[in-house]
């Protein structure tokens, strides 16, 4: 990423939120003169790649024009260094040697559900379902969507969010098709797995009016 945008990722995730006077500051300690019409050019990259909301207008405590501030969105996190994929991988392993198989499946299978009651999906018609479904995988980070099929529908997802693990452990991969399916309220059928070499992770979803 260009250095002045890593910069200012780094002032936001500090400092929870800033204007744009803020950042200007910020960066002038760090690295010399930079412009307010500089950092709203960056901003506005930001925003467009979706590592920053969308500008929320906050009231002064003092006399003086409200201003816009800028806070880092959850996609984000992923340009700072984590030790997720290596923890999560770690607890895995760990649950394999000591509990059954069954055992396991048992608690993915519980977060996927719970993942999908976070999602809160409304009683719709399946198209309007897919496009709710594809809005909560992709602010998950799945870069999801959807393409009609003779049988049904296609999701599809680009992006894994735990790639890394997967690699090595198929178990996340199962927990997805629960996802999918609680999120759906029917039992998909995986068509593409990136594991194997497909451009995307895709589910047919059945419309049963076929």
């Amino acid at each position: 990423m260009q250095e002045t945008r890593q910069y200012i990722l780094e002032i936001l995730r500090e400092h929870g939120e800033a204007t744009v006077d803020d950042i200007v500051a910020y960066l002038q300690r760090r690295r010399g003169k930079i412009t307010p019409v500089t950092v709203r050019h960056h901003l506005l990259r930001l925003q467009q790649e979706n590592l920053i909301t969308e500008p929320q207008l906050r009231h002064r405590s003092t006399p003086g024009r409200p201003q816009h501030v800028y806070a880092l969105t959850e996609k984000a996190n992923a340009h700072f260094p984590n030790n997720y994929q290596h923890l999560a991988l770690s607890l895995l392993e760990q649950l394999r040697q000591h509990m059954p198989p069954q055992n396991i499946n048992v608690i993915l299978e519980g977060v996927a559900d719970s993942m999908a009651q976070e999602a809160r999906m409304p009683n719709l018609p399946l198209p309007q379902k897919m496009d709710v479904a594809v809005e909560y995988l992709s602010s998950r980070g799945y870069e999801a969507f959807w393409e009609r099929n003779d049988e049904g529908f296609i999701l599809h997802t680009s992006n894994c969010p735990y790639h890394e693990i997967a690699r090595e452990n198929h178990t996340l991969c199962d927990m997805d098709m629960r996802l999918i399916a609680a999120l759906m309220g029917v039992v998909p059928r995986r068509v593409g797995h990136v594991i194997n070499g497909d451009a995307t992770c895709a589910y047919l979803i059945p419309d049963k009016r076929h």
